[in-house]
């Protein structure tokens, strides 16, 4: 398996770029000399080049079976196409080169798709009415758990609509499962993955409606799961959802109690469920497993949402990044060698955004490619399923005529007249620096008489705020369809436009023989 992976990635990505010797260093703002008829039709060769080898890469691709062992699911919850190109740009620049060459890891994937990501009451969604769309191929409104849309939002009442997702017929077949996410554990994403709900927002008992006999909370559905032997590894954020409201939390003592009210400790719960069961909420005690005498893995390492990857080495009690969460997951999930369907969330690219933060979303972006890599890595294409998708879009936008190799975090710097490299801003109408991302909407709006000169703000720093067009608390989703990339074992049938159920019928085929009972 790592020679195929090898082999792919060479001849889709290293074969190409050789081609085309596009890892130089990046563009200079020093304009450069007149290049020679000679240097132009090198130039001029070296991109015919690399479209011949990128052509014989195509060519190359290995055929994957159509049946699979294992699935792994990665969700990159908000990641529009304008998100992955950007952090596409952001990590090749990291590494000294332009950027716009690059390829994040799974980009090179053979396959590719659109997702159509509306939800049945909304043209923009929202992430519970798409990942449950996702996970139990039944579109349903914004707001809603896996339930179909004839449930009514914010309502507990007698009438339930439950659809099972993928993990819960999975585990009733037998195999192992798991969910890994960087949001609450008991967020919108991972909440449709084991559980119901008339209301994204019914976390813990607490959030619940009075009078909610007939409606249980998130958390409380996680411990009392019913199918098969219950998920093999839960981790994420979510502590406060865990714990009553009595309880001190272990990182941040009473500043940041738990939140339930009815006295319920779940982490304790998932103990005492489970035989040769663990239970981690830091860093250390996360090293410290021992996997191979492991069968049940609770982590929650955050009482809301983990850190962003930017800020995660500033976690004074630490916590895991997402690869070496996914990392930990597989090797858990692959023991005894059992089949397996594992969700693994980059959830905060979403949150980023939201915040008009164009850094941390494309850091989350990267950390959710490098995640990605990892499992790669670690398992056979030939007998697992690997797709890649976001749950929706987002306004964020990649804009003006900025040269190439400019850093997509900067401020425009154009072109010459001839095309040649150079040191001059592009200006607005009112002779001010632009940047190459903002908003559609989001926190980041600024007047258009009071929009402050740039020339000498830092736009790469790390709490720079994008410029935003419309005045909103929080940037808001966007419509526009998503990309689907897959690869391995039945990864043929990701093709054309989509609507976003099919990717439950595209998992669920490819693992139709280990869900035969």
């Amino acid at each position: 398996m790592a020679m195929t992976l090898q082999i792919f990635k060479n001849i889709t990505l290293c074969a190409f770029l050789m081609a085309l010797n596009a890892c130089a260093e990046p563009v200079s703002n020093t304009k450069p000399a007149l290049k020679t008829a000679h240097a132009k039709q090198a130039d001029a060769n070296q991109w015919y080049q690399a479209g011949e080898a990128q052509i014989k890469a195509l060519q190359s691709v290995p055929s994957y079976p159509e049946q699979a062992k294992n699935v792994i699911f990665f969700v990159g919850d908000g990641m529009s196409l304008a998100t992955v190109n950007a952090a596409r740009i952001y990590e090749g620049q990291q590494m000294g080169q332009p950027g716009e060459e690059n390829l994040l890891s799974f980009e090179q994937f053979p396959h590719t798709a659109l997702s159509k990501t509306y939800n049945t009451n909304l043209q923009t969604p929202d992430s519970a009415g798409t990942m449950s769309a996702m996970i139990t191929g039944v579109k349903t409104k914004a707001g809603a758990i896996s339930v179909d849309e004839h449930v009514a939002i914010g309502v507990c009442g007698d009438k339930k609509y439950p659809v099972l997702s993928l993990l819960s017929r999975a585990e009733m077949a037998g195999m192992n499962t798991g969910v890994v996410t960087t949001t609450r554990l008991t967020h919108a994403t991972p909440a449709a993955t084991y559980a119901h709900a008339e209301s994204r927002h019914w976390e813990a008992d607490s959030d619940l409606p009075k009078n909610a006999d007939n409606c249980k909370d998130i958390a409380a559905q996680l411990i009392d799961y019913p199918h098969g032997n219950g998920l093999e590894v839960a981790m994420g954020g979510g502590r406060r959802n865990f714990i009553p409201n009595t309880y001190a939390d272990p990182e941040y003592s009473m500043l940041k109690p738990g939140k339930r009210g009815d006295g319920r400790d779940l982490t304790q719960e998932w103990l005492n469920k489970y035989s040769n069961a663990a239970y981690v909420w830091n860093q250390k005690q996360f090293k410290a497993l021992d996997l191979s005498q492991t069968d049940h893995l609770l982590g929650l390492f955050e009482p809301s949402h983990m850190q962003y990857e930017m800020n995660r080495s500033k976690d004074e009690a630490g916590e895991p990044s997402l690869t070496e969460m996914t990392e930990a997951a597989i090797k858990m999930l692959a023991q005894k060698d059992k089949p397996y369907f594992l969700m693994i969330e980059g959830g905060r690219i979403d949150h980023g955004h939201h915040a008009g933060y164009a850094k941390l979303a494309l850091t989350e972006t990267v950390e959710f490619a490098n995640a990605i890599e990892k499992a790669l890595a670690m398992v056979d294409l030939n007998e697992t399923l690997i797709l890649v998708t976001a749950d929706h879009a987002h306004t964020m936008t990649i804009s003006g005529y900025a040269q190439r190799g400019n850093p997509i975090l900067g401020k425009i710097v154009v072109p010459d007249d001839e095309g040649n490299p150079s040191d001059q801003l592009q200006l607005d109408a009112q002779g001010k620096p632009m940047t190459t991302l903002s908003y559609a909407n989001g926190p980041g709006y600024i007047n258009g008489d009071e929009r402050p000169d740039l020339t000498h703000v830092d736009t790469t720093a790390d709490n720079y705020k994008q410029a935003a067009t419309i005045p909103l608390k929080s940037e808001t989703h966007s419509g526009e369809d998503v990309v689907i990339y897959a690869t391995g074992a039945g990864s043929q049938l990701v093709r054309g436009v989509l609507e976003q159920n099919m990717i439950y019928h595209i998992m669920k085929t490819a693992l139709s023989e280990q869900m035969t009972p």
